[in-house]
């Protein structure tokens, strides 16, 4: 909670505004088929995702109910002007058809998309689910905005010193205008330094929903090797337009680990210390990773 909360205050200065994360499960399209991640990608395997077993189905895209819509609006930051109703069964069939022939000057995969494989539930595997929904609102009424969350992801992983099976994720999302890859770099350094890490490494990576994307790591005193910490990039066009949104807006988006900088800043050399069953008490009551009174 203590590095949290450190991230939290670091994103209020920076101008973010905090999205709701309360949904745990996501139907495939909002968590892969919104993000340009075809349908037989590797991540969707089932040693990769935990897939919900009752019920195993969601519903497509809709416009939110009035309890949902209060929670947006809550999460979102005042607009100017006036909001276009949004029209979900036509992002439907542009995210289908952008994976099955292209459109938005995409090829897209070429391959038969089904709808069924779209509407089962998954635990969510990344928090980008909610930020792709955050974007797609607003797309109501594009304009400038940075948004943020931190909370729980969950992933069919091998559990070791460096992964978990379950695990925080401090996502980020910018949308604007004239943005480029060296803006992106510069507010990943400016972004750590505030949390005292520096020196960080960038690495080009491949992400199906970003492009060009990156890898970013921070060295890890107690293992004396570099640590990857995070996964950023630009999005996608064929992320972004079947949403609504103009071509000439920006977005970069980011993942980052919540437990690896805390395990490079306080030393901490086994994630399993910091969350899980495992958990030693005597780690809780001495260690400044935990307690708000220690640096």
């Amino acid at each position: 909670m203590k590095v949290r909360h450190e991230f939290r205050q670091i994103f209020f200065e920076m101008g973010f505004t905090e999205m709701d994360t309360a949904t745990f499960v996501e139907t495939g399209f909002w968590n892969f088929d919104a993000l340009f991640v075809p349908q037989q990608h590797p991540a969707r395997d089932l040693q990769d995702t935990f897939f919900i077993s009752d019920p195993p189905k969601g519903d497509k895209p809709r416009f939110p109910n009035k309890d949902e819509a209060s929670s947006i609006t809550e999460s979102s930051s005042a607009t100017d002007g006036v909001e276009k109703k949004l029209d979900y069964e036509r992002y439907w069939n542009d995210i289908r058809q952008v994976h099955e022939s292209g459109k938005f000057g995409s090829i897209g995969y070429r391959y038969p998309w089904k709808e069924e494989e779209s509407l089962r539930l998954v635990l969510r595997t990344h928090t980008t689910a909610t930020s792709t929904y955050m974007l797609h609102r607003l797309a109501a009424n594009p304009r400038p905005a940075r948004y943020f969350s931190i909370d729980r992801v969950f992933r069919n992983e091998s559990i070791d010193a460096t992964h978990l099976a379950e695990f925080h994720q401090v996502e980020g999302v910018i949308a604007d205008f004239g943005l480029t890859l060296g803006g992106l770099i510069g507010f990943m350094e400016v972004f750590f330094s505030k949390m005292g890490i520096n020196g960080l490494r960038f690495k080009p990576a491949y992400n199906p929903y970003t492009e060009p994307s990156l890898e970013i790591f921070g060295y890890h005193a107690g293992f004396k090797k570099w640590v990857e910490i995070g996964n950023s990039g630009m999005f996608r066009p064929e992320m972004l337009e079947p949403m609504g949104l103009p071509p000439d807006l920006r977005v970069y988006g980011w993942g980052l680990s919540l437990e690896r900088p805390t395990m490079i800043k306080y030393k901490v050399n086994n994630i399993r210390e910091l969350l899980g069953h495992k958990v030693d008490l005597g780690f809780v009551e001495s260690n400044a990773a935990v307690r708000l009174e220690k640096d």
